[in-house]
């Protein structure tokens, strides 16, 4: 080990572990910078707009639980005030359209005409099936296997 060359190797190994293995113990928890994708457009976590805010905590994607982070410099989110209309309170809504009840002794349009229309389906009955023709088989006439053989050019194997 008193070898200089191995010490230097040693001490180069331990810097690059060091070098390299900072940057993903800086990123495990601690604290974050919350800014915004897009100007005018907040980021809102539980209620808050954390927009330009610190934020503390383990949390997202990389914790196994969830944590309440702490945000700090955040200030609460105003939503604005929505109007409901609910029939049954015999008040009319604010917008949409204006419902309007016709009077019970107005002319009756016409009835509209009867309409039926009806689809059925059936399958064909089965076909019976073609005569098979009777079709001889070819007849081949093989060589005698005891004839030599004849002088050319050998086939290709």
């Amino acid at each position: 080990m008193s070898d200089p060359f191995t010490l230097r190797r040693l001490a180069q190994a331990l810097a690059l572990l060091t070098v390299t293995a900072t940057p993903a113990f800086a990123e495990s928890g601690g604290r974050a910078i919350v800014i915004p994708g897009r100007p005018g457009v907040p980021i809102i976590i539980n209620g808050r707009d954390a927009s330009y805010a610190t934020i503390e905590g383990d949390w997202g994607l990389e914790s196994g639980n969830h944590v309440q982070p702490t945000i700090y410099g955040s200030r609460p989110v105003v939503y604005p005030e929505v109007g409901h209309y609910y029939p049954g309170s015999n008040r009319l809504p604010g917008y949409g359209r204006l419902e309007v009840e016709p009077p019970p002794d107005r002319k009756l349009p016409k009835p509209a005409e009867s309409f039926h229309q009806s689809w059925e389906v059936e399958s064909r009955p089965p076909q019976p099936a073609p005569p098979t023709p009777m079709i001889e088989p070819q007849v081949l006439i093989a060589p005698p296997f005891n004839e030599p053989p004849r002088p050319g050019p050998r086939p290709y194997r």
